[in-house]
């Protein structure tokens, strides 16, 4: 038997895991060849993999990143993309593939399957925002490295009577942000799915400053939108380009909410922006598990022939759900957390 393993999109801490996990996985229960394809899917269209075996795959689980490599390449958007997939999956004599991403890696993953062959997906966010699973890997992470970069900030607030604005990940949703904010202490969170009038914000931050706190943290997710007086805001993008998925890069609400902060009330302002601090590095021992979870569960399926399936944890259980899932739409974020979050705002 020989099965396939490839990481798509950005990378995320715990992939290694995943691939360590599985490799582990077939060999102790399959006899037959993994072969790691390299750079997601580009590696799959031009033909780029590499065996992987118990001891190529030792020491990897503390790694982040990906030894795979990984790309945002559309074989969707590419003239024969999809045919050139399918003609190394045969060349390679795959029984089937396991593809380790996000809903863009995920969605060509359940295309393919539509198309008959034998996919398995496992998914992948730092942002949480795949429907099916109640927690991606790479989140804990990425939300441990916010919250402490929030405890570092609130020091040099406090010391120099600043509001610090700290922009962290968050496309589409609002999840590193408010859980961050929750357990850093932040006085004001902005969230894609919540737009802010900026003089409803700084009045929450003279409303605090009245009463005795000099300082502010203001967390604002890099997809959040601001309320305009003729409507709701367009997302601030650091450039027009959209890559392979039609996804334009974001990057400069921090400034542009910054900026607003020191216009309105006179407050010194500074901002911080943690970027892709959050994807790198080591994966805390929560993400480390649970990627090890999802691979062994990812080599059961095609072991088990249930194909077009993607892993999830559900409750404390990991289960396999369709993999059309993934292109149903993000998981946004459960209005109720952001409602906790206002309990401590000002």
């Amino acid at each position: 038997m020989n099965i396939g393993i490839l990481t798509g999109g950005g990378d995320c801490p715990g992939l290694n895991a995943v691939i360590r996990a599985a490799v582990r996985k077939f060999h102790r229960d399959a006899e037959g060849t993994v072969l790691g394809i390299r750079k997601g899917w580009y590696g799959m269209m031009q033909g780029l993999a590499e065996e992987l075996s118990v001891r190529s795959v030792s020491g990897i689980l503390p790694k982040g990143g990906t030894i795979l490599g990984t790309s945002r390449t559309n074989p969707r958007t590419e003239a024969g993309g999809m045919e050139q997939v399918e003609e190394h999956f045969r060349s390679w004599q795959l029984d089937g593939l396991i593809a380790i991403g996000g809903e863009d890696t995920l969605g060509v993953a359940a295309d393919l399957h539509a198309r008959g062959l034998p996919v398995v997906g496992v998914p992948k966010t730092i942002d949480n925002d795949l429907r099916g699973t109640d927690y991606t890997f790479g989140f804990d992470t990425a939300l441990n490295i916010a919250t402490e970069a929030i405890d570092r900030l609130h020091t040099t607030a406090e010391s120099h009577d600043r509001v610090i604005v700290v922009e962290v990940m968050g496309r589409h949703t609002g999840w590193i942000a408010v859980c961050a904010g929750i357990a850093g202490g932040a006085d004001v969170i902005l969230v894609p799915e919540r737009p802010v009038d900026v003089h409803e914000m700084c009045d929450t931050i003279l409303k605090r400053h009245q009463r005795g706190k000099d300082f502010s943290i203001v967390v604002v997710a890099e997809g959040a939108r601001l309320k305009a007086r003729e409507g709701e805001a367009d997302p601030v993008t650091a450039s027009a380009e959209l890559d392979a998925f039609g996804h334009v890069k974001l990057g400069g609400i921090g400034n542009v909410v910054g900026a607003a902060i020191k216009q309105i009330t006179g407050f010194d302002t500074r901002v911080s922006v943690l970027g892709h601090i959050q994807r790198g590095g080591t994966p805390t021992a929560f993400d480390r598990v649970l990627a090890t979870r999802f691979g062994v569960r990812a080599v059961e399926l095609v072991l088990q022939g249930q194909f077009g399936k993607m892993v999830a944890l559900q409750g404390n259980r990991i289960e396999a759900v369709d993999l059309a899932i993934a292109k149903s739409g993000i998981k946004t974020l459960d209005p109720s957390w952001y409602e906790i979050a206002q309990v401590f705002f000002g």
